[in-house]
């Protein structure tokens, strides 16, 4: 009788390998169309004269703005400063976020002491509180890196918090049976399936870090795009104004695409619908 050999496993899956990466590239290809498409569209009305350039700059001028500033490095400046207030006010509310979310959903005491004030600190907008950072933290640096940290903390602590309360029972109980402890449990069970919230949350609080930089750069700065932004306002430069908005929504778009990065690398065990 012949003997019959299996195909290699390997040899298998790599037609379907190669099938996912060809759909990965024409996906990736696919969202580009929109956005160019708006643009080009931006482009031709006012070259057709239906928007006038004085009230919103037409592409081509807001490239010419950006290579301006590019060759005299003063954008490159503006932008590192705005990245490195985001980083250090995304960093501290990131930090403080996880550890009440922590300490709160492991906790039934840490949940009645900590989750009632953090509700209620929430519903205040980050914003209203300008004023009174100013006269506590002054109008420096401190200031602006403390209202992003304040609106970055509650999307990382609510998901968190959910992301821990939301833990299958049964899972817990089985780490039980399996004679596992209270701390081998929350870094074996609970953290792990925790964790899809927490970047959930971290995605949140990526965007608003962006949100509250836009404003918090408005109050006595002599650098970043926020102060860029307010200098082409007084001279009426709508096409930096507009390179500056870009900018900002470019600068979030990257930072959401790290983050979604990090969350397939760190979730490739949970299988999700992705559409049809």
């Amino acid at each position: 009788m012949a003997t019959v050999t299996a195909p290699l496993p390997d040899r298998v899956g790599r037609p379907g390998v190669a099938v996912a990466r060809a759909a990965r590239l024409g996906r990736g290809w696919r969202r580009w169309i929109s956005p160019i498409a708006i643009v080009l569209l931006w482009e031709l009305a006012s070259k057709a004269g239906w928007l006038d350039p004085g009230t919103l700059a037409p592409p081509s001028d807001v490239i010419s703005a950006a290579r301006e500033l590019l060759a005299n490095g003063e954008l490159q400046h503006h932008l590192w400063v705005s990245l490195g207030r985001v980083v250090k006010g995304l960093t501290l509310g990131v930090a403080a976020g996880t550890a009440l979310a922590l300490l709160a959903g492991l906790s039934r005491l840490g949940e009645d002491l900590i989750d009632p004030p953090v509700q209620m600190i929430r519903t205040v907008p980050v914003l209203a509180l300008t004023p009174l950072f100013i006269l506590w933290f002054g109008i420096g640096e401190s200031t602006k890196v403390l209202l992003i940290a304040l609106g970055t903390t509650f999307p990382v602590y609510l998901n968190t918090f959910a992301g821990i309360r939301g833990i299958d029972t049964r899972l817990i109980d089985a780490a039980r049976t399996l004679g596992l402890g209270r701390t081998a449990i929350i870094r074996q069970v609970i953290l792990p399936g925790a964790l899809p919230g927490f970047l959930t949350g971290l995605r949140y609080s990526a965007g608003i870090a962006w949100l509250v930089l836009v404003v918090s750069e408005q109050i006595n700065t002599t650098a970043g795009i926020g102060y860029l932004v307010t200098e082409a306002r007084g001279a009426f430069r709508t096409d930096v104004i507009v390179m500056c908005l870009v900018i900002y929504g470019l600068l979030g778009l990257l930072t959401d695409f790290a983050v979604r990065t990090i969350e397939r690398r760190a979730l490739a065990w949970r299988p999700t619908f992705v559409g049809v």
